[in-house]
Parts: C-alpha cells; sequence; structure tokens
C-alpha cells in the first residue's frame, strides 16, 4: 500500500450516504477499443452494485475507434439504460486519451476509471468508494493474484521499477481501477499534454492517496489490447513528460567517451614514448568508432525524443476529437 502526503489534514467526508441525490454523485468511465464481448456483461454488473448504492450515477463509456460492433452495443445500451453516456471517438486515439475524454465529460462527485474487460471488477466499487470515505483523495486497486500473461506481468514490473528509479517526488502505481474525488479530477483535467500517462498524472497531482487490494479476475473475451510496442511507447512518453534523467543520462555518457578518449590517447603516447611502440591496429580504431557513434546516435535519439514532445505541445492540437455522443441529456453530432 502506498500513501501520498500521509501527515495532511483529512479531507472532508464523502460517505455514500452523503453523495446529493439531485446531482450525480458516482461517475464510471470506462475507455473501449474493440470490447463487443464484454460490453452487456461489464454494463449489467455495473448496474447491479450501482443500484445497490442508491446514488444517482453515470455510465461513461469511450469508444475510442474500435472497429467491431463495439459502438453498436454501446448505443443499444444507452437507449436501453439512460445512464448510459457514449462518446464516440473519430479514431483511435490511445488509452489514456480515452479516459482522458471520460474524465473530461464525467459529472460525478466521485470519478471511478476502470477497463471494460471484466478484469477490473465491478464488485469491488464499494471498497474502493468506502475508502474514499476514511478522507482519501484517491485509492486506487492493488491486483491480488494479477490474471495477466507471465510476460505481461515481467514488463509490467520491470517497468514500474525503472520508473521508480528515475521518477522522484511522488509515486507511480500500477493499474488504471481506481476512484478519486472531484478536486482531483479537476486538477489533472488541467494538465493538457499530449503525451499523458493518467496514472502518473493523477499520483503527481498529490492529495491524499492509499491503495486496497482488490481481485483481479480473468479477461472476459477477447485479447488484451496492450502489445509491447504499446508498452514500449508509454514507457517513453511516462520518461519523457515526469524526468529529465535521460538527458542526464545523455550528459554522462559523452563525459564517459570524452575520459575514454583522454585515456586512449594517454595510453598511445605512453606506449610510444616508454616502450617505442607504434600505434595499434585497426580492431582498436573500429571498437573507438563504434563506441563513439553509438554514443552520439543514443544523445541525438534522447534529444530527439524531447525534441518531439515539445513539438506536439507547441502545435496544441486538440488531444481527441468526439465524432458524437450520446447522453441522457441530448445526442449529438
Amino acid at each position: 500500500m502506498n500513501r501520498l502526503n500521509p501527515h495532511s489534514p483529512p479531507a472532508a467526508s464523502l460517505a455514500l450516504d452523503d453523495f446529493g441525490r439531485d446531482r450525480c454523485a458516482i461517475s464510471v468511465v470506462l475507455p473501449v477499443f474493440n470490447e463487443e464481448g464484454n460490453l452487456r456483461e461489464v454494463h449489467r454488473r455495473l448496474t447491479a452494485v450501482l443500484r445497490a448504492l442508491d446514488r444517482p450515477y453515470e455510465l461513461i463509456f469511450v469508444d475510442d475507434g474500435s472497429s467491431d460492433t463495439s459502438l453498436d452495443i454501446l448505443t443499444a445500451l444507452h437507449h436501453e439504460d439512460p445512464a448510459v453516456t457514449v462518446i464516440k471517438l473519430s479514431r483511435n486515439f490511445g488509452h489514456h486519451l480515452a479516459i482522458t475524454a471520460g474524465m473530461d465529460h464525467a459529472q460525478g462527485d466521485a470519478v471511478v476509471l476502470m477497463d471494460a474487460d471484466l478484469q477490473d471488477r465491478p464488485e469491488e466499487i464499494p471498497t474502493l468508494l468506502r475508502k474514499l470515505d476514511e478522507g482519501y483523495d484517491v485509492v486506487y486497486g492493488i491486483r491480488h493474484h494479477s490474471q495477466h500473461s507471465f510476460l505481461k506481468r515481467l514488463t509490467s514490473q520491470l517497468f514500474f521499477a525503472v520508473m521508480g528509479r528515475m521518477v522522484h517526488g511522488f509515486d507511480l502505481n500500477t493499474g488504471i481501477f481506481r476512484a478519486a474525488r472531484r478536486h482531483v479530477i479537476d486538477t489533472v483535467r488541467q494538465c493538457r499534454e499530449t503525451n499523458r500517462f493518467v496514472v502518473g498524472l493523477i499520483s503527481w497531482a498529490g492529495f491524499r492517496q492509499t491503495g486496497v487490494v482488490v481481485e483481479h479476475a480473468a479477461r472476459g473475451a477477447g485479447r488484451t489490447k496492450y502489445t509491447l510496442k504499446k508498452q514500449l511507447k508509454l514507457g517513453a512518453n511516462t520518461l519523457t513528460s515526469f524526468t529529465i534523467i535521460p538527458l542526464r543520462i545523455a550528459t554522462y555518457l559523452g563525459l564517459l567517451a570524452s575520459l575514454a578518449a583522454v585515456a586512449g590517447a594517454a595510453i598511445i603516447i605512453a606506449r610510444r614514448l616508454f616502450w617505442g611502440l607504434g600505434v595499434v591496429g585497426w580492431p582498436s580504431l573500429m571498437v573507438a568508432i563504434l563506441f563513439l557513434g553509438g554514443a552520439q546516435l543514443l544523445c541525438m535519439g534522447i534529444f530527439g525524443e524531447y525534441l518531439g514532445r515539445v513539438l506536439a505541445e507547441v502545435q496544441q492540437r486538440p488531444l481527441y476529437v468526439v465524432s458524437r455522443r450520446w447522453s441522457r441529456t441530448r445526442t449529438a453530432a
């Protein structure tokens, strides 16, 4: 379990019985990308859980450019259940931008973020909300017996181990499944960087955060959308968004290359002056050239990553484009 700012004063109580009945009390945000086999079941289970809480709620499904029948199922759910809001993005913008779109549209006093693949169990939501009532601003789920593949667990552990070493001042915690108070969501919404890691932004925001152990279920249907390539991209985004350590590594690498060159030159001079030996042949020369060339390319790549993100930010394009929205108040094209 992790806590941020444990000595800060408790936040105002957010007991389930204190949620206003005339406004939306709970918003559940679910990004969707080709989840046709899970949507009706996740809706059924969410509805059962939230109705038992007897407080106004909304379910916000963000279709992130699905190519299957996910959108058709979601629009049918909207017509069957007025609590369902559907946001259709114009294309696939990515998991964390879809979550951002959902947070931008959420109206609840408490906002729950979760995936639509049924690995985040809807039945755990009351546990998160009860923990909020203890004075925390963010409560995230700590997966018990993760159902991910061995490779996925290994890469995730490696990712957070590296992030923990490089990103200081706040903690990054695994999994999107969490509940947060309104003011936390509003704070994160003010962060509009293009390359975003929502979990990191919530941790960066501070406030009082803690985790609770939750059951991690097997995927309901379909296959995971987080490929190794996407995980690597997420890692690069996180590194360049929350730390400048890669730039410092490039500096240290350049310094190391310079020291190695000076040492090599000293050895050559010493061999010539004291032992009368000539310059060693081409293998040593090739090693030096390859080392320096590799170091230069690595440094240029690191600089390029940061420069590309600067370009993306100064362009100030919208984070996402909403193609259409179906909500309880209106259907907008």
